[in-house]
């Protein structure tokens, strides 16, 4: 065997077991037995919230499982505001924070909303429930073209207390809107001339208020509208764009 070859196999022989022994000493006593070495695997900075942890990897991390869930839970389940809005209560029966959470990116929020990371969070929870699938249902999820073409979310779950609609379009919220934004592609107003405002826009609060007499009416010139004829005062390309007045911001 020749010398560089022989060389080689103790460097290799060398690596491995200086690997394996950082790796166990970092089991079995913690991160902090090993000075520094997160710096060698550590993806980016953590998030201000947590940076406090940057030197307790196993706070977060379960060795050769990632981050699991009850880690996260040990710290968040107490969060009350979280769990009391209806938009982030889902976070109590989740399971799941990876997902959505990613805090090794120095700089960037944390939190990265993926509607798609919950359907496939749901349909893993599904699959997990009801066994192993049967042939049929391996052929049936091979045909679709996506997932999202038979799994949708409910919407209405974790948005109804926000809808602008108030529940005159009903439930279906895909059959409009998608989840990377609330804009629709397309969409046209009713015309400008449509009296019917109030069928699908509530007035703010200061219009029926003393704002409304003292402010609103003056600004407009029109002293006799009610605060239901909304027609008489706005435009329809921005509240903000008074008829006969332009652009005027109240506040």
């Amino acid at each position: 065997m020749k010398w560089k070859t022989f060389a080689y196999l103790i460097l290799i022989t060398a690596t491995i077991a200086g690997a394996t022994a950082v790796i166990g000493t970092v089991y079995w006593q913690g991160s902090a037995a090993v000075p520094r070495w997160p710096d060698l695997v550590r993806p980016g900075a953590l998030s201000a919230k947590h940076a406090f942890l940057s030197d307790k990897c196993e706070t977060c991390h379960t060795p050769l499982r990632g981050v699991e869930a009850s880690a996260c839970i040990a710290c968040h389940a107490t969060d009350a505001a979280t769990l009391a809005r209806q938009s982030t209560a889902f976070h109590s029966t989740i399971q799941s924070c990876a997902a959505c959470h990613v805090e090794h990116q120095k700089g960037v929020r944390p939190t990265r909303m993926d509607h798609d990371a919950l359907i496939a969070i749901g349909r893993a929870r599904r699959i997990e429930q009801a066994g192993p699938p049967s042939d049929t249902q391996w052929l049936s999820s091979l045909l679709n073209k996506s997932p999202a073409d038979s799994e949708k979310l409910d919407c209405f779950g974790c948005h109804s207390n926000r809808s602008p609609h108030r529940d005159l379009f009903g439930q279906e919220c895909a059959a409009c809107h998608v989840t990377a934004t609330w804009r629709i592609a397309g969409f046209k107003h009713p015309s400008p001339s449509s009296t019917e405002c109030a069928q699908c826009h509530q007035a703010p609060p200061s219009h029926y208020m003393g704002h409304f007499h003292m402010v609103s009416k003056i600004v407009a010139r029109q002293e006799h509208a009610r605060v239901d004829q909304c027609y008489l005062c706005h435009q329809t390309d921005a509240w903000n764009d008074i008829r006969g007045v332009g652009w005027y911001k109240h506040h």
